[in-house]
């Protein structure tokens, strides 16, 4: 930014300026005053501010599941020019080449088991927005249902250029490069090993600390990602609430020819605006970004035999109508102990209902040898069988149970959906695509000898 963001004096020294809790009603201002007091919206704000409340559920939505803030700002969020088509002078399929919104009209999607090499970084400048490609998803947005799964590769900072998503949260997993996320409620800072979700329709932008960065994106179209319930693991374990962490208010005062872009049924559209959005001077209320340390997860796992369904890995879900039934896991693999005696330790050989999209932000994924390399990217459809390659499974059967074993300096990730997650036309024909993944498998041998248990 060109600008730095003032940041409140009391957040200086908490958690560099985080409020922590996940879902909290939290309350903050960046200067004295500037929250109303026993009113969301006086006659007169403090500070000569408007008020203004975005909202990410139903009015009248359940109060343990309803979200809303309410923002005190320099300018209303209506204050812009009117909207034009980003690209309109780029041919309609090569926009859907990149951005893909409904996943009723991409390719018919084969039943093969996919794996794709990292993005390169862009050979010319190219900012976190104008770095994203659509590998796969389902439902649409316009149904608000389903999800899209994106990749980025940015080089450039969004420098006087802002962004809103209308069509889905973002959950943000960073795999090379660090982000400066400045947002209308504050700012986090987000590294690899940690994540960042982004409400629908909150502004942004996007500095890069390191001069580039790579990750995964996972647009949420239907039911905001929550905490699951952690029935009989108890009231303590897997991701808790206390390491979610919010910004403290913090706003830029600027004006100046800028750019507001949003994203509304998979097409991008841009503003002429004459002042920074980020003008945010107070807020209260639970839709907020946040930030989350993966390091921080609270691994579950067997201590007597057995390899557990990864369930116990899930850190954040959207639910659906149907009890137990998700649209989105977000699910982490983090170094771990191993312990199961007389167990073949790896995840097991498997074929699922649910469709697995996968990405490895740092190490080696212990399912497998090699070929899956951070910044990668893999997609096992329903019913698509796969598991352990042939390496790793010899490995493991012939390992010794008595002692633990550490999984250590790895972290990968899974986006897991109901629904079958089809690939876009540019993930099935992308050069990354690895054309012999299902190699992996075939030097699995028979083993099997009816004289012999």
């Amino acid at each position: 930014m060109n600008a730095p963001l003032r940041h409140p004096a009391e957040a200086v020294d908490a958690q560099r300026g985080y409020m922590s809790g996940f879902g909290n009603e939290f309350a903050t201002e960046a200067l004295p005053g500037a929250l109303p007091e026993g009113r969301n919206s006086p006659q007169r704000v403090a500070y000569g501010l408007y008020a203004e409340q975005i909202s990410g559920t139903a009015f009248t939505a359940p109060r343990s599941h309803n979200r809303r803030s309410w923002l005190y700002r320099i300018r209303p969020g209506a204050v812009h020019r009117p909207f034009t088509p980003l690209m309109p002078l780029m041919p309609l399929t090569a926009r859907a080449s990149r951005l893909v919104a409904d996943f009723g009209a991409v390719p018919p999607t084969p039943p093969n088991q996919l794996r794709w090499d990292p993005l390169p970084m862009p050979a010319e400048p190219t900012d976190f927005i104008d770095g994203w490609v659509t590998m796969a998803g389902n439902g649409s947005a316009a149904s608000m249902s389903g999800c899209a799964i994106h990749l980025y590769a940015a080089n450039r900072p969004m420098t006087d250029r802002f962004f809103y998503n209308s069509d889905g949260e973002l959950l943000i997993v960073p795999q090379h490069g660090r982000l400066a996320i400045a947002t209308e409620m504050g700012r986090l800072e987000v590294e690899p090993f940690e994540i960042a979700v982004i409400p629908r329709g909150v502004r942004f932008a996007v500095d890069l600390p390191d001069g580039e960065a790579r990750g995964y994106l996972c647009e949420n179209f239907g039911a905001l990602l929550r905490l699951p319930d952690l029935g009989v693991i108890g009231s303590n374990g897997l991701a808790n609430p206390r390491d979610f962490l919010t910004p403290h208010a913090a706003y830029e005062d600027r004006e100046g020819p800028f750019e507001l872009v949003t994203k509304l049924n998979g097409e991008l559209w841009r503003a002429d605006i004459g002042h920074s959005p980020l003008d945010v001077v107070a807020w209260h209320g639970n839709y907020a970004p946040y930030k989350y340390d993966l390091r921080r997860y609270n691994t579950i796992g067997s201590i007597s035999y057995d390899h557990p369904d990864p369930s116990i890995f899930l850190v954040l879900h959207a639910p659906t109508d149907t009890p137990g039934v998700d649209s989105i896991d977000f699910v982490i693999f983090p170094p771990r102990w191993l312990a199961a005696e007389n167990t073949f330790r790896p995840p097991w050989y498997h074929r699922n209902i649910a469709s697995e999209f996968m990405g490895l932000v740092h190490g080696v994924y212990d399912a497998k040898a090699e070929g899956f390399v951070p910044g990668g990217a893999s997609l096992h459809n329903c019913m698509s069988g796969h598991g352990p390659d042939a390496e790793t499974f010899e490995k493991a059967s012939n390992a010794d149970t008595s002692k633990p074993h550490k999984v250590g300096d790895t972290l990968a990730f899974m986006f897991e959906t109901r629904t079958l997650i089809r690939p876009t036309r540019y993930a099935l024909e992308a050069a990354e695509l690895q054309a012999n993944y299902y190699q992996c498998w075939q030097g699995l041998t028979k083993h099997f000898n009816p004289e012999k248990q």
